[in-house]
């Protein structure tokens, strides 16, 4: 009797680590498919860029959520909506403006949601007289995937201020 015990519990403690095994190797391989990389969010500011490039302040609202904030550089108004956003970007895309990161901090909090957080620079070009200087600036960019995409929920922009 004795014996069939022990032969029982081992049977038991076997099948109990292969089912842990079996169900650890599962949760493993659903998180390489669907993990975040640092340069799946660094692209996302590379597609708001090239938002900017087609001059069209709706494509380049389009990358924020409906709900989203804006604190831009170039206002002193906090945007929280489509509207108000485009509204921004139909004014600042009046000087062509072209971005390009100095430095980026990119801090994935989950499978849905990052933040990138930086200097940039912008190249901007005066409408009435067609020169173009550049701008440093810092920003910050919250970013949620949203029905499957990933949205800008936070911007903030400011003139990187001079050193002291």
């Amino acid at each position: 009797m004795k014996r069939r015990t022990t032969t029982l519990a081992v049977i038991a403690v076997a099948v109990a680590a292969v089912g842990t095994v079996t169900v650890g190797v599962a949760q493993a391989g659903e998180g390489k498919r669907g993990r975040v990389t640092e340069r799946e969010i660094a692209a996302l500011f590379d597609q708001w860029n090239a938002a900017l490039q087609t001059g069209d302040p709706e494509r380049v609202a389009d990358r924020y959520a409906e709900d989203a904030v804006l604190l831009p550089t170039a206002s002193p108004r906090i945007r929280t909506n489509h509207a108000e956003i485009a509204d921004y970007f139909e004014h600042f895309l009046l000087k062509k403006p072209k971005g390009e990161k100095i430095r980026s901090v990119i801090n994935i909090l989950d499978q849905d949601s990052a933040i990138d957080a930086g200097l940039y620079r912008f190249h901007l070009t005066d409408p009435k007289t067609g020169e173009t200087k550049p701008v440093e600036a810092r920003y910050s960019y919250e970013y949620e995937k949203r029905g499957g995409k990933w949205l800008i929920v936070n911007h903030h922009s400011s003139v990187l201020p001079a050193e002291g």
